[in-house]
């Protein structure tokens, strides 16, 4: 008689990680019920004993990358009491970026949530607890954050974008997009124009390179030493 071949039990955990993967394979708007059980080999059906829906799959894949970014600030390398508390916030936060290189997605995903997630809040309050024990004020840590906005989370959200405004990200279409507003619009035509992105410099969006984003980073902690002075 042929031994029944073994099929890993289905588990909330093994169902989000299958749903990261997909969104990294074909981008968030794949992401259904009948799809990621269609993945896992099972009945769409079988995946409600586990999340109870669309929404509820979509809140565990950002609590999913959110532990990711907790597995990375948390290693060895990231965790040593010494150093000055600016390179300690500088490595988190590109730790961080790291992982939404990976997920190019999640960053539009989390600012859809409705509910901030646990795992976001404790993230932040490992920040306030470094800037505190670097000679900060609460007063003033509360500012950092407002200050941060985005940044400990690896992204920033974006001003400007042509996707959001209707345009196209493609290269030909968002030249289209300059030209048609350059007489209305012209120094934020010519500043768009000037800083169309490097090839290899890795983004998350429009405007979110990584040069922009640890210039933003690097300006802001360079500024808050000055006022913890």
């Amino acid at each position: 008689m042929a031994a029944k071949a073994f099929r890993e039990p289905l588990s909330r955990e093994r169902v989000l990680a299958a749903a990261v993967v997909l969104a990294d394979a074909e981008g968030i708007k794949a992401l259904t019920m009948r799809r990621l059980a269609a993945d896992l080999g099972v009945e769409a059906m079988s995946l409600y004993y586990h999340l109870p829906g669309k929404e509820a799959l979509l809140d565990g894949v950002v609590e999913t990358v959110v532990a990711e970014i907790h597995d990375a600030v948390g290693r060895p390398d990231m965790t040593k009491p010494d150093g000055d508390w600016r390179t300690r916030l500088r490595q988190r936060f590109l730790a961080a970026r790291e992982v939404m290189l990976r997920h190019p997605w999640a960053p539009g995903l989390l600012g859809s949530r409705r509910t901030i997630p646990a795992g976001v809040v404790a993230y932040y309050d490992g920040i306030v607890g470094t800037l505190v024990g670097a000679g900060f004020s609460y007063h003033l840590a509360h500012r950092a954050l407002h200050a941060f906005g985005s940044l400990p989370l690896g992204f920033v959200q974006e001003i400007f974008s042509p996707a959001s405004a209707g345009g196209g990200m493609e290269v030909d279409a968002a030249e289209a997009d300059l030209t048609a507003m350059a007489e209305a619009l012209p120094h934020l035509t010519a500043m768009v124009a000037t800083e169309i992105h490097d090839v290899t410099d890795p983004t998350l969006g429009w405007c979110d390179g990584q040069v922009e984003f640890e210039f933003t980073l690097d300006l802001l902690l360079d500024g808050l030493e000055r006022l913890r002075g």
